[in-house]
């Protein structure tokens, strides 16, 4: 069974709300020099078969299909 890991990210051009309100908040926290922070999810997948170029193409299918918006988004697909 492969386990492959998609990480989606928002682009850097986008807006990450939620990225700068934990920035801010950080520091009221007492965690001082954290300047910026993205956001973003983490999925992992169980694929039949080995964790080789071929699952890791299906994952990349996958992404693109449904767990990220290409329009906002970017990915990263590996094996776990």
């Amino acid at each position: 069974m492969a386990r492959v890991v998609v990480d989606v990210m928002l682009k850097p051009e986008i807006l990450d709300p939620q990225g700068q309100a934990i920035a801010r908040k950080l520091p009221q926290l007492g965690f001082e020099g954290v300047p910026a922070v993205r956001q973003g999810k983490r999925f992992e997948l169980e694929l039949d078969g080995p964790a080789d170029e071929a699952a890791l193409e299906r994952a990349r299918k996958i992404a693109e299909t449904l767990l990220a918006n290409p329009v906002i988004e970017t990915f990263e697909v590996r094996a776990l």
